[in-house]
Parts: structure tokens; sequence; C-alpha cells
């Protein structure tokens, strides 16, 4: 079986058979759209009180929605160079795998789907639709992009998806984020979620001595001795890094969760959205 058949046959199961009764899908749609509050009858879905009026006015009050439209959801895959990487599995393999199994749950639900692949500049894009087709297409072209000596460019990415996307939509950027991005006016517009893909060989690298390293991005070659206080300084400033990082998103209002390689994704990302 080719790797594109086991991360579909693997993702569509667990979001169709696995993730059922309470948890029908990864994430639900915002689904309905808030009207107005009247008084609690009998029938009235309890989980729609709403508690801090029902305390003032000493009576329940329940709060009343419309149904929205149809969610537009949209996978932003980031594949510069570092994704060329991994232990036993590579990170945009797992990029692949994120976005079939966030592409399922959107056409379980019912929602638009649609994609974007970047790196310092836009790769493709595909149009909304609501097909399981779609998704093979999506996971297809991560599995088969060639990301060596790619770079990124987030302020392309954020600009770009500003200027394309008019209607509000659910933005799920996964990437390795060993850049910080600023999505600031972006997560403004829309919900922006950010899917955060490592090994963790990268963060926590083994004791190797004397040796060469080639740079996926610029393919430049990095020679030393990668003892023990090399290797800790490194993990220190990937701490760091992603610190700022997580103080980033936190500031311009997106969530975020990191998946490992060695993850089971679908855990991952059904934890994020559960609180949604």
């Amino acid at each position: 079986m080719s790797k594109l058949k086991k991360i579909l046959v693997r993702a569509r199961r667990q979001v169709f058979s696995e993730m059922v009764g309470n948890n029908p899908s990864i994430f639900h749609g915002e689904g309905y759209d808030f009207i107005e509050l009247r008084e609690y009858m009998a029938g009235d879905d309890i989980r729609h009180i709403d508690w801090n009026i029902t305390a003032k006015m000493q009576k329940p009050f329940i709060k009343i929605f419309r149904e929205e439209r149809e969610l537009n959801v949209v996978l932003v895959s980031v594949l510069n160079g570092s994704v060329h990487f991994g232990g036993d599995k590579f990170k945009q393999d797992m990029i692949a795998e994120v976005n079939a199994l966030l592409g399922f749950s959107t056409v379980k639900n019912g929602d638009l789907l649609s994609s974007y692949i970047f790196t310092d500049k836009m790769i493709n894009h595909s149009k909304p639709s609501k097909k399981v087709h779609q998704v093979q297409t999506i996971t297809k072209e991560i599995l088969e992009f060639d990301a060596l000596n790619e770079k990124v460019d987030f302020k392309l990415i954020a600009e770009t998806l500003f200027k394309r996307l008019r209607r509000k939509s659910l933005v799920l950027v996964v990437g390795d984020f060993f850049e910080i991005p600023d999505f600031r006016l972006l997560a403004k517009k829309h919900e922006v979620v950010a899917v955060i893909v490592r090994d963790r060989l990268e963060e926590h690298p083994p004791q190797m001595g004397f040796t060469s390293l080639v740079d996926p991005e610029s393919g430049a070659v990095l020679e030393g001795d990668f003892n023990r206080s090399s290797v800790e300084a490194y993990a220190a400033k990937v701490q760091k890094h992603d610190h700022d990082l997580y103080d980033t998103f936190r500031k311009h209002q997106v969530r975020f969760t990191k998946v490992y390689t060695d993850d089971i994704a679908s855990v991952k990302l059904r934890r994020l959205f559960e609180g949604r």
C-alpha cells in the first residue's frame, strides 16, 4: 500500500469510524449565530441558558440562535525545507496526515474545504469544495512536493490570505514554525489556528561528536563537534524560540497545538478543538 493510501485510509477511519457518538468530528463549525435572549420555556435546551442573565433577573433566560451557513475551512501547509526531516517519519508526512484528518472532518461536517501550499511564494490553491476527493488531492500534493531548499515567508502568507479570503473562515496553518509569524491582522478577520509539526530529535538532538549537517533550506553544510554542551545550548535555543512563538500566538489570539511525528495526530487535534 502506498504512503498516500495509508495516510488516507487511516485518517478516514479515524474521522468516520472512531470519532463517533459525542465526537462526530475533530471540530464543529460555528453553526449558529446569536440573535437574542428570551425567558426559558419548558422543553428548551438547557445548554443555551445564559447563567449571568438568569442570576441577574432571578429567572432563567436562554440564548436564541439562528443557523448559519456552512463553515469555510482553509488548510494552509507551509512546506519549507526544514519539513524534510524526521526520525521514523518526516515532518512533511505528518503535515499531510494532519491535512487529511482536518480535510475529512470538514467534509463530514458538510463544510467547505479549500487549501493552500506556501513556501516563500504561493505554490498552489484549491477552490472550496465539499467533495471527499478534495482531501485526496490536498494530501497527494503535500506528499509529492519537493520541499528541499525551499524557504518560508510568513509575511507573504499572512498578506496573501488576508487579501484572498473575503468570507470569514477557519484558517488552519500547518508547519514547523521555526520562524515566528505575525498573524495579528489575519486573526482579526478570521479564526486562525496553528498546528506546529515537529520531530523530537530536532528539539533534543543526540550527542553526535564531530559531524557534518546539511541545512535543508539553504543547502549549506555545518560542521562541528556536537557534544553535550553544544546540543544542550541548541535545545535551550529552541525552547526559547517556542516560548516566544507561543507568546506571540496568545497575543494575536491564535490558538495552537504541537504535534510530533510520533504522536497520534487525531488525538492532539481533537483535544485542540474540544473547547471550540
